[in-house]
């Protein structure tokens, strides 16, 4: 049996950040991976396939609505083969840093294949069974598809299907209103599909910030129809249709569309690997459970990523194999600390989120000041025509900023400096006494802190 200092399951970003840090660290490692390529979802079925796609989607929308006005005229129709090549070429380009020559470089040895725990050490691949002083759980997550009468029989696609499609449905329902529902459904709306969104809850976006909330609503209801607290209760296929049964507070809808879109939520990759056989913890849904140390009940089992449950983003992951490999390989206690994470919701335009909303404020009974700017009041977004947002920071008595939220075009980018500032433990006056270059975006940071 080959012995290792850490065995990796998984190889994502969470998976490839703890294997390549530990190997740098000496540690002699293991890689598993059950897929043919690494890189994980994120990089095959989820974030950068959306985001090409998000940006293809912008380019037809701009070129048809944006053009018109300086004049130019725009026809014809969006060839999805075209996106598709697109966006497999931004994946393909980004494999190339998460191949197997790089890691094999670094001396880590890869298995594939799906593998079960043997014991609280051993990992057992096909029949190759390995030993490993620590191990890191990295497995991700998958799509939850809900139990709906004919879904399974009229066919349905998810974010691992949809970016294969070379045909653009007339009109598609999309399932589900969260991030990554909107961000698919407006998406696809802009690349000529009429888009329908059924959400059970009775609000969109209902973790943001509610100013945030209420400008991005807007936006998103000018381009997509809407049934909130409706859930589906049947789907059938009539005439090359799908006709789905919606039921809103009641009342039965029909709606016939070409395609659904299942975007309701993700269940952890953890029912397979055996867990329950050496003990390990984890919640009804299957997230294994951890300490701040990312550790499971079982000291020298780590669980990192979409299956602990904790936030369902890259760059958490990534920051907690950073975590994971500290405290496995090093023996260096260090707790993962989850107060200063920053998110984008990568609708058009984008919704930025760090720290405590106005609501979260009001319910702890946290005393803050809140300094807002419409983006038409910063003079780069009034040339651009791209006004539509806002940037709202919230600081405590003393000018130290607990929550910054922003809505608008590259929000997710030129908020980064937002980041920066609560990391380092800057003020909000730090921020209006630094320099910005006119007529920048960055400038609507700079005229939200001045008015401290």
């Amino acid at each position: 049996m080959e012995k290792y200092d850490v065995i990796v399951i998984g190889g994502g970003a969470g998976g490839l950040t703890v294997a390549s840090g530990a190997s740098s660290l000496g540690a002699k490692v293991a890689l598993v991976e059950k897929g043919q390529y690494l890189g994980g979802d994120c990089l095959h079925v989820g974030c950068v396939p959306s985001k090409a796609l998000i940006q293809a989607a912008k380019d037809s929308y701009r070129a048809k609505n944006k053009a018109t006005k300086l004049g130019l005229h725009v026809s014809g129709e969006v060839d999805m083969k075209e996106v598709k090549k697109r966006v497999q070429a931004s994946v393909s380009t980004i494999q190339k840093q998460d191949s197997d020559e790089r890691f094999l470089n670094m001396g880590i040895d890869i298995y594939r294949g799906n593998g079960k725990f043997t014991s609280e050490n051993t990992f057992m691949i096909k029949d190759t069974e390995i030993y490993g002083k620590r191990i890191i759980i990295a497995t991700g997550s998958r799509p939850f598809v809900p139990k709906i009468e004919g879904l399974e029989e009229a066919g349905y696609w998810t974010n691992e299907t949809l970016f294969q499609q070379e045909v653009l449905p007339k009109e598609l329902l999309v399932l589900g209103g969260g991030p990554i529902g909107l961000e698919l459904a407006q998406a696809m709306a802009r690349l000529g599909s009429v888009v329908t969104v059924v959400e059970q809850k009775d609000s969109l976006l209902s973790t943001e910030d509610a100013t945030i909330q209420k400008a991005a609503v807007k936006v998103l209801e000018s381009e997509l129809t809407f049934y909130l607290n409706a859930e589906v209760k049947k789907v059938e296929v009539q005439n090359d249709k799908k006709i789905v049964i919606v039921d809103k507070n009641g009342q039965q809808i029909k709606l016939a569309v070409d395609e659904i879109l299942v975007a309701v939520g993700r269940l952890p990759n953890s029912d397979s690997l055996q867990l329950e056989k050496i003990g390990i913890e984890m919640d009804e849904r299957g997230h294994i459970l951890t300490n701040e140390k990312l550790q499971t009940n079982l000291s020298t089992i780590y669980a990192i990523g979409d299956v602990n449950g904790k936030f369902p983003f890259t760059h958490v992951a990534g920051e907690e194999g950073k975590t994971a490999v500290q405290n496995a390989v090093l023996g260096f206690p260090k707790k993962m600390k989850y107060d200063q994470i920053p998110w984008i919701i990568y609708t058009d335009p984008e919704i930025f989120h760090i720290g405590l909303t106005e609501q979260d404020a009001k319910e702890k009974r946290i005393a803050v000041s809140i300094y807002e700017i419409p983006l038409a009041e910063v003079d780069r977004f009034v040339a651009d025509h791209e006004d539509r947002g806002l940037v709202k920071i919230l600081t405590n008595s003393k000018g130290k900023i607990v929550g910054a939220h922003a809505f608008g075009k590259g929000a997710g980018d030129w908020m980064q400096t937002i980041v920066f500032a609560i990391a380092q433990n800057h003020k909000i006056g730090d921020l209006s006494q630094m320099v910005y270059p006119y007529p920048n975006h960055a400038a609507a940071i700079q005229r939200t802190a001045d008015l401290y």
